[in-house]
């Protein structure tokens, strides 16, 4: 519920405070006042698009602010989606800059005009002649009987399975595509494979194979060199063994006069026990060290064969080998067990299907069992406005396609004039029409769902005598259940509001300026005088007035 506006440097405003109540409130004041300002204004903090021609001074800026009480309105999960903080009393602001900016903010968090413009929706609903055509939409038409068929759980429901649904399909699709492209690559794909898996590479192998090849390929000069070494270690007269072992028994004949020579010995002891190792190795070494032709030509045939793989696949290592190896592996188990993951994602969206199908089905059953209360309800209401021979034929039928708020498809056909032929609305009816059928589905809307605030902007043009005052009657029904703002020039509609505020337009220090004041019983008084007999007020235009209000 709107519960204050406040206007500041916007076109004729240059400062407007105002307090709103629950119930009906009135608008009212002369052509040109400036009441479309006020909508401008309030569609502006809403979300509205706006530039420099909206600032009264250029030199200032533009600011516009509305509190809004939403305690009502289940709006947690919206301002915790879009990380606002949530207030039951809510001041929703927004700043046009005279460079041209604009900002708002929702609880002083700033916002763009996407979050604003979602959350307006859900705030306030402003009823014009030109809203009229969203009767002729089927999305709209669907939105009013499935509010009455309290469809909304069913539907958002249906809506998750169907985002399911899609990308299922578009999964299979996906898969039967990679099959096809797979399968055209399958033999070239298994014959790679099998070559790699043929070959059993191993991480390390390359190198140890180098390796063994480099001691093949310098055998002699390993043998020459391990001969030589060995006679360095133990030849008797020069050998390094025999001289340690002579060292070590020098040592241990003075060992036993000291530490040091003790320690000293110790070590010695240590390397000729080091070199006898060696020296083993040496030999043994030397003894097995042959060149194997047969080995040297099978290691040369593996790394050959390693070589050429790795040129063929354009890579340096085995270890990318072996990654081309799993890649292959996959491609090909694709094409081998694609039926079988085709055949498991089929299962999976014939099950999605079947969930989808029943919830369509539910939300297709509440429809129809609302639909002869609608058509019924329309047709008194619409029957109390002037139109005795308006009659409805709605009527939902259940297709094979999946749409976005289920299976419908949905027939919303209209015939004015007693044995006419049904049609579309916007083939039959007229503005005026339109008008009083948008006014009665508002008015049944708001008898079972939330609404929210409701402005209509002159609605009521056209419209006269017993009419005005049957529009007036839905009027002040409907602010029963929700906050209900009108802009109207008829006194019947008037009289009936619980507040009443007029626009006006004042000449301040040689400047133009919109003014709103709310009015206090004798201000309405005159007022409504003046819509019914002008200017000149008439004594009975005043009687007429205080009859109307009472």
């Amino acid at each position: 519920m709107l519960t204050h506006l406040s206007i500041n440097n916007y076109a004729l405003i240059n400062q407007l405070d105002i307090d709103f109540s629950s119930g009906l409130s009135i608008i009212t004041g002369e052509t040109g006042a400036g009441k479309s300002i006020l909508l401008g204004a309030l569609g502006l903090v809403l979300g509205n698009r706006a530039d420099l021609s909206s600032l009264k001074d250029t030199s200032k800026k533009c600011v516009v602010e509305a509190k809004l009480d939403i305690t009502n309105y289940n709006l947690h999960d919206f301002f915790e989606a879009a990380e606002l903080d949530y207030e039951n009393l809510t001041i929703i602001r927004r700043e046009i800059l005279p460079s041209g900016k604009s900002r708002a903010f929702v609880n002083d968090t700033p916002v763009n005009l996407l979050v604003l413009n979602d959350l307006k929706t859900q705030l306030i609903d402003v009823h014009s002649q030109h809203q009229t055509i969203q009767l002729s939409d089927t999305n709209f038409q669907f939105s009013v009987i499935d509010a009455l068929a309290k469809n909304h759980e069913n539907i958002d429901l249906y809506s998750n399975e169907l985002k399911t649904l899609s990308k299922l399909k578009k999964d299979l699709e996906k898969l039967e595509k990679n099959q096809q492209e797979a399968t055209k690559q399958y033999e070239y794909n298994l014959f790679l494979f099998n070559e790699l898996e043929k070959a059993k590479l191993q991480i390390d192998e390359q190198q140890d194979l180098e390796e063994k090849l480099e001691k093949l390929n310098n055998i002699e000069d390993i043998k020459l060199n391990l001969s030589e070494a060995l006679t360095i270690s133990i030849n008797d007269e020069i050998g390094i063994q025999n001289l340690v072992f002579i060292l070590e028994n020098r040592l241990s004949k003075i060992a036993p006069f000291s530490k040091e020579y003790q320690e000293l010995y110790t070590r010695i002891n240590s390397l000729k026990i080091e070199l006898d190792d060696i020296v083993t190795e040496l030999e043994n070494a030397n003894e097995y060290v042959e060149f194997d032709p047969l080995e040297a030509e099978q290691i040369n045939d593996r790394l050959q064969l390693i070589y050429n793989l790795q040129k063929k696949h354009t890579v340096n290592s085995i270890a990318e080998l072996l990654e081309v190896h799993d890649e292959l592996s996959e491609k090909v188990s694709q094409v081998e067990n694609a039926d079988e993951f085709i055949k498991q994602k089929k299962k999976e969206i014939q099950e999605v299907s079947s969930k989808l199908d029943a919830i369509a089905t539910s939300i297709s059953k509440a429809r129809a069992k609302v639909i002869p209360d609608l058509q019924k309800s329309l047709e008194e209401l619409l029957a109390d406005l002037g139109m005795q021979n308006a009659r409805f034929s709605i009527k939902v039928t259940p297709t094979k396609n999946y749409f976005f708020n289920g299976k419908d498809e949905l027939d919303f056909l209209f015939s004015a004039n007693k044995g006419g032929n049904f049609g579309e609305l916007k083939k039959v009816a007229s503005g005026g029409e339109l008008s009083r059928i948008m006014l009665s589905i508002k008015k049944i809307l708001s008898e079972n769902t939330q609404l929210p605030t409701i402005i209509f902007d002159e609605i009521d043009t056209g419209v006269s005598g017993e009419v005005s005052n049957k529009i007036a009657a839905i009027m002040q029904q409907m602010s029963q259940h929700m906050q209900v703002i009108t802009i109207t020039h008829l006194p019947q509609i008037a009289s009936k509001g619980t507040q009443h505020y007029k626009v006006f337009k004042e000449e301040i220090n040689g400047e133009t300026t919109t003014q709103l004041k709310k009015l206090t019983s004798e201000e309405r008084v005159k007022e409504i005088a003046e819509m019914l007999s002008g200017k000149e007020l008439s004594e009975s235009a005043i009687i007429h007035a205080k009859e109307l209000l009472n």
